[in-house]
């Protein structure tokens, strides 16, 4: 079965190609594309796509106004910024707006489509090169209660640093997805963050509060 995808984009050459690029992967179908973001909105909350690719700067309306109102919507569809700005700012802006990957334009078509793959299976999806820059918009945050970690918020902890969805910790750790969601929720109050993606930078940056869960 095939991955559906929205394309939100106001550069129509770009947003073109992107269009062959997904229509060229048997994994994959292009469910429509639109060329600012009440459009985008709009036919994202209509054909339901498992997938949007959202570009950042856009005139009418960025990309960060459309995540929210997809979010606001209950717009059920990954959303993943696809954009030239590498500003660790607009990184941070956009995974606390919800977006569940953020990826630059530069990419490698064969790495794009991977890892468009990968969001539709619930993991998120950053550069690397981008890592040190969300470092960098996260550092000296706010007191966290990290005493209060218990074994398995801190084996989640690990796992989230590995770039595993809910999914795949369920499965490794043997429990339900529903109880996944509830350990991240509690894990993110105690880490005073706002998004998986943040206690996976601050898990990578504090290895002494997380657990590596041990292969088979």
């Amino acid at each position: 079965m095939t991955s559906s995808v929205l394309l939100i984009d106001d550069h129509p050459l770009f947003r073109s190609g992107v269009a062959q690029l997904v229509q060229g992967d048997p994994d994959l179908t292009l469910a429509g594309q639109a060329g600012d973001g009440p459009a985008g909105i709009a036919l994202a909350l209509s054909l339901k796509p498992d997938l949007v690719l959202i570009d950042l700067n856009m005139k009418q309306m960025n990309g960060i106004e459309v995540l929210r109102a997809l979010k606001a919507a209950g717009c059920a569809a990954r959303c993943v910024m696809l954009t030239v700005s590498d500003d660790g700012k607009d990184v941070l802006e956009a995974m606390r707006a919800g977006a569940d990957g953020y990826l630059l334009k530069d990419l490698e078509p064969e790495e794009l489509c991977l890892n468009i793959k990968r969001a539709v299976l619930g993991s998120t999806v950053i550069e690397s090169c981008l890592a040190g820059l969300l470092v960098d918009a996260l550092k000296a945050p706010p007191q966290v209660d990290v005493g209060s970690l218990t074994e398995r918020e801190r084996e989640i902890l690990g796992l989230l640093v590995d770039g595993m969805s809910n999914k795949q910790i369920a499965r490794v750790l043997g429990i339900a997805d529903t109880t996944v969601k509830v350990h991240i929720k509690h894990l993110l109050r105690k880490l005073n963050v706002r998004s998986r993606l943040e206690a996976a930078v601050w898990g990578f940056q504090n290895p002494q509060f997380r657990l590596v869960q041990a292969p088979g």
